[in-house]
């Protein structure tokens, strides 16, 4: 018998009642779990937002105003980044060519910080960094051991024996820059550290090395993405180094302090620019200086990871057994941000023992404007220095700003500083100070050269095992029959005729 229509309504009923209940609750379950995890009120956030650190300087006072809470290094008010859990940036991944940086650095955390996470960000997996002065104190060198992929070498004096006694002290390619102060005993000090660094980063498995100044930055334009990794996987296998074409920060202001999160304007190099372009604004862009960059224009250099390689300076590499093929970078660039600080010409003149006179500085600075910076320092009063300081460093007409921007003798960067800002806002250098001053804390009660033996300090022995030796006589082996160039020093760019003449007439005059 069939069923009546009223009876088949009846049967399914309770069903659609249900299904109509369920589709209710549903929404208001999700949006009370929302609510509840995005409430934050009565619970206590386990990250303070500006821990105190004796790295940092004014921010450690103990009564600070709200702009000192927005400091470079501290941590903002955003939640806190979720990568703290596991934030050595891929340094184990299996991702190639694996990069490594080796520095010769007295900065503090305000500057080396910021240098290595960027580079992290761009695809850099290992840093040997040669430390003295601020950077090798306890409260900074704490902080920089504890990240991954980062090895600090003291300058101790058994290093210095241990270099004393290296192949290239030996050789005469780098000699005439021996016995000489100021920016000479830092180029053979670089240079030393390179060789070094060169054994170490094979023993870390890297594939490439890059020797950079902790005010310089690589910008990987060009590359499909913004990664120095990605584009050094793009160049061919029979290249042995790379150059990098140097871009010059040209400052707005003089009141500058955070240059990689300030300054975004820059000059470009000679190699990225048309003949024309380049010798037509000479004059201008050169901003009463006696050469078109302030300080060196001949870039810095990467080099492929192999047998015999060595130094040839701090802007080359070379190879005992060939002379190395190389190309030069068409779009990447290093970006030197020099003299981006009023204080760097007094910080300059400090770490220098010279006299303040045309011929003593000669023997101290190989660049003109280092010498002339070094004479204002030394000779005039701080109202002088800072006139001096902003008629021949501070772009302030904004026309002639902008007219080279058109003409493409400036360029404008922003994506380091976007970088940089975003790490600094996570609160990625807030939380490894933090971590690092925990750490420190619980030290406290020993003595300073106990501490100083537990950060992990790479002294000669450490690099001197059987392995690494191994390693140094493959990578330095020298062929008696193969003649390598002098140095490359830091070079300036060429000097139009009639501006040479100009400029050295006006000494004269002076």
């Amino acid at each position: 018998m069939a069923l009546r229509p009223t009876s088949i309504f009846s049967s399914i009923q309770p069903s659609y009642s249900r299904l109509l209940s369920l589709l209710t609750l549903l929404p208001l379950t999700l949006a009370f779990f929302a609510f509840i995890l995005q409430w934050r009120g009565g619970f206590t956030d386990p990250f303070p937002f500006s821990p105190d650190f004796p790295a940092m300087g004014h921010l450690a006072s103990g009564s600070r105003s709200a702009s000192d809470c927005v400091g470079l290094l501290d941590q903002s008010r955003t939640p806190v980044f979720p990568y703290f859990k596991d934030w050595n940036f891929g340094f184990g991944s299996d991702l190639r060519p694996k990069i490594s940086i080796v520095s010769t650095t007295s900065a503090g955390l305000e500057q080396i910080l910021p240098w290595v996470f960027y580079h992290k960000v761009i695809g850099v997996s290992f840093f040997s960094l040669f430390v003295e002065g601020n950077a090798a104190s306890p409260v900074v060198s704490k902080v920089l051991e504890s990240i991954p992929g980062v090895k600090l070498i003291y300058r101790t004096k058994e290093l210095e024996e241990q270099q004393a006694k290296s192949r290239i002290w030996n050789e005469t390619w780098l000699s005439k820059f021996f016995y000489k102060p100021c920016n000479y005993e830092l180029f053979v000090k670089q240079s030393l550290n390179m060789e070094m660094a060169i054994v170490m980063s094979r023993d870390a498995g890297m594939d490439w090395i890059i020797h950079l100044d902790t005010d310089e930055l690589i910008h990987p334009a060009g590359a499909r993405e913004y990664s120095v990794r990605q584009l050094l996987a793009d160049v061919p296998e029979d290249v042995d180094t790379v150059v990098f074409p140097n871009y010059e920060s040209s400052v707005e202001r003089d009141d500058i302090k955070e240059p990689f999160t300030e300054v975004s304007m820059f000059k470009k190099n000679y190699d990225h620019l048309p003949k024309r372009v380049y010798f037509g604004n000479y004059m201008v862009a050169a901003h009463d200086n006696p050469n078109y960059f302030i300080t060196y224009g001949n870039g810095k250099s990467a080099a492929r990871i192999q047998d015999h390689l060595r130094p040839n300076g701090a802007h080359r590499w070379h190879n005992y057994m060939k002379r190395p093929n190389e190309i030069k970078m068409d779009e990447a660039a290093v970006l030197h941000y020099t003299y981006t600080k009023f204080s760097d010409l007094t910080s300059r003149r400090d770490r220098c023992g010279c006299k303040p006179t045309k011929e003593d500085v000669k023997r101290c600075f190989m660049l003109l404007f280092d010498r002339a910076a070094f004479i204002i320092a030394s000779t005039a009063t701080e109202e002088e220095m800072l006139g001096w300081y902003r008629d021949h460093v501070v772009w302030t007409d904004k026309a002639l700003n902008l007219k080279l921007l058109k003409r493409g003798v400036f360029t404008r960067i922003y994506s380091p500083m976007a970088i940089i800002q975003g790490l600094r806002e996570s609160g990625v250098f807030s939380s490894v100070i933090q971590s690092a001053q925990t750490i420190l804390s619980q030290e406290s009660s020993n003595n300073s050269s106990s501490i100083i033996d537990k950060l992990g300090i790479i002294s000669s022995g450490k690099i001197g095992d059987d392995e690494s030796q191994a390693t140094a006589r493959r990578i330095l082996e020298i062929n008696d029959n193969f003649s390598g160039d002098s140095a490359i020093p830091p070079l300036p760019h060429p000097v139009p005729d009639d501006f040479t003449l100009e400029y050295n007439e006006r000494l004269d005059s002076e």
